[in-house]
């Protein structure tokens, strides 16, 4: 085994003196049960957050650098919807995708973890530092590197093993045909976690890495149901509320009344957008995502001509 620099050792241990950051090594009682489980696991991981949190079931949801609006609006409220019913989502504060999978995470109160290509006292990219920060205060960032290193593509498909590894199942939302985020879906497989997949148009090039992992065998998800459904036997009693919730019929998510308010105003007659801005006085972004959440959650459905209707 190589022998360790003693600068960086100085530097680990003065970073380690800041209450919410830890050192977890490989053996220990409290280095993550699945990540210990995979080839080469690392032989110790940096946290900044919450280390109890690698022990929670989690999902991975990952896709492009560069999404359409649709894709980041599809991982920011599979993420809520998913978080709400007990995953920890993971991804890996990349642009786009990662960072709208985190954000979802949060608008939920839900955990969230990003595992880092870099040591953990930088920020990658530098336009995710305010999210970077907000990951830290209530989930956890997660580095196999030393402190001081910098990013490089290189380390960034060996990070993305992590963010399989330590997941029941990846989720890919949008990815070209040559995506890392096929990279990671490939880790899950071998790792033998499941594989999901969103679909999309046929006329979008970020639809393909999907439509190419669905047709390897990837489960091919519509709704966030499809996943809690497939994970919940493999995440146990964590995840038997939000089972129990789709079985009476019941969203699992958290119906406040500005929802039921919405449905009431939908009735079985379909409505526009601006139609239910104009009847409940809530915004058009309020709207459009309560009414995202309510389709996901397989409670309305989205018709032509943009409007929306009550599935019986």
């Amino acid at each position: 085994m190589k022998n360790p620099d003693p600068a960086v050792e100085e530097l680990e241990h003065e970073w380690l003196q800041h209450e919410s950051h830890h050192l977890i090594r490989l053996g220990d009682e409290a280095y993550p049960e699945l990540l210990a489980q995979i080839p080469n696991p690392p032989p110790y991981l940096t946290i900044n957050g919450d280390p109890e949190l690698l022990h929670l079931p989690a999902l991975a949801i990952v896709g492009s650098r560069n999404p359409t609006t649709a894709g980041s609006r599809n991982a920011f409220e599979f993420a809520r919807h998913l978080g709400g019913t007990g995953f920890c989502i993971v991804s890996g504060l990349a642009q786009g995708i990662d960072a709208a999978a985190h954000r979802g995470a949060l608008a939920a109160d839900a955990p969230t973890i990003a595992f880092l290509g870099h040591g953990i006292d930088r920020v990658y990219p530098a336009a995710n530092r305010e999210l970077a920060h907000e990951i830290a205060a209530s989930g956890a960032l997660v580095s196999e590197f030393p402190l001081g290193m910098q990013p490089h593509k290189s380390l960034f498909p060996q990070r993305n093993r992590l963010i399989s590894g330590i997941s029941f199942g990846t989720l890919v939302v949008e990815a070209a045909r040559r995506s890392g985020s096929l990279i990671t879906a490939r880790l899950a497989a071998e790792q033998g976690r499941e594989v999901f997949a969103l679909p999309g148009s046929i006329h979008n090039p970020l639809s393909r890495g999907c439509h190419k992992l669905i047709q390897q065998g990837a489960k091919l998800v519509e709704t966030a149901d499809d996943i809690v459904a497939e994970l919940a036997p493999l995440a146990g009693h964590v995840l038997q509320k939000a089972v129990e919730s789709m079985a009476s019929g019941n969203p699992p998510i958290a119906v406040d009344h500005e929802y039921k308010e919405l449905l009431d105003y939908l009735g079985h007659d379909a409505m526009s957008a601006d139609d239910l801005v104009a009847q409940s006085g809530l915004t058009i972004d309020q709207v459009s995502s309560m009414l995202l959440i309510l389709e996901l959650d397989g409670k309305i459905e989205k018709l032509s001509g943009g409007r929306y209707s009550l599935l019986s």
